[in-house]
């Protein structure tokens, strides 16, 4: 990954990364009414419409405007459907290249505290996002579940990011066990997802963003069917030492056990 310019924040990025945040809001704002009549006329079956045609649609011109150039590569055949997908999560940034990813029947793993913002609570209820308390790791474990059924009816995908929140420390944060949970209780396969660039780009809280390039990896799937409970811990590690590959971290360290 390589980027356009130095870590040194101009005039020019906040600007420009100002201007990336009322773009987005402002699509968003234009997109919310065609989504909800969309929902309506469609009895709330709109929802994989939504995030695979019109969430890019947000998303692309806005990292566009940040002067973020954002390609996808596949490193496996079709991308599997239903699984559960997994990222690596230490920017502002992962937002936008989750959703103008566009993946086929997903579902959003999101804080809670997004829907403060009305039209975030409107559309996510509406398409069937899950939105839980990270700060809360057994209430955040028991909503996950609520939504099993449902998920594994509709034959949804779901996406999570394992490191909970985007500040922690480290390249590749400690990984709670919520994803790796869902996946054996949906019988899901795990596909890793691998964000390159976000974090050199607009590190942990910052709203700042360099100019650059995003590539998200899809890796190939990682097979959950032989997994047990009580060896979970080990597999857990197993995929994050994936990821500490990936970023070109060391692999095995300690996995703290915090969820």
């Amino acid at each position: 990954m390589s980027t356009d310019s130095n870590s040194t924040i101009t005039a020019a990025d906040l600007l420009r990364s100002l201007s990336t945040m009322a773009v987005f809001l402002l699509l968003l704002v234009i997109a919310t009414p065609i989504m909800l009549i969309l929902m309506v006329i469609t009895f709330g079956k709109a929802g994989n419409f939504v995030v695979e045609k019109i969430a890019p649609l947000l998303a692309r011109p806005a990292l566009a405007v940040a002067g973020v150039k954002f390609y996808v590569k596949n490193h496996t055949g079709s991308v599997p459907s239903p699984a559960v997908y997994i990222i690596n999560h230490s920017s502002t940034l992962d937002m936008l290249t989750l959703l103008a990813m566009g993946l086929p029947a997903i579902r959003f793993v999101a804080k809670w505290q997004l829907q403060y913002n009305p039209v975030f609570f409107v559309v996510g209820r509406l398409t069937g996002q899950v939105f839980i308390r990270r700060e809360r790791s057994e209430k955040a474990v028991a909503t996950l579940k609520k939504n099993i059924s449902r998920l594994r009816r509709q034959k949804l995908s779901i996406m999570l990011a394992p490191e909970g929140s985007r500040k922690h420390e480290g390249i590749i944060g400690p990984f709670k066990k919520g994803a790796f949970h869902m996946a054996l209780e949906l019988g899901y396969p795990i596909v890793p997802i691998y964000f390159e660039g976000n974090r050199e780009l607009n590190p942990g809280g910052t709203l700042i963003t360099k100019k650059g390039t995003v590539v998200a990896h899809i890796h190939p799937p990682v097979d959950t069917s032989q997994w047990d409970k009580s060896t979970l811990s080990d597999h857990v590690e197993s995929v994050r030492n994936l990821y500490l590959k990936w970023a070109g971290a060391e692999t095995g360290d300690h996995l703290k056990e915090t969820g």
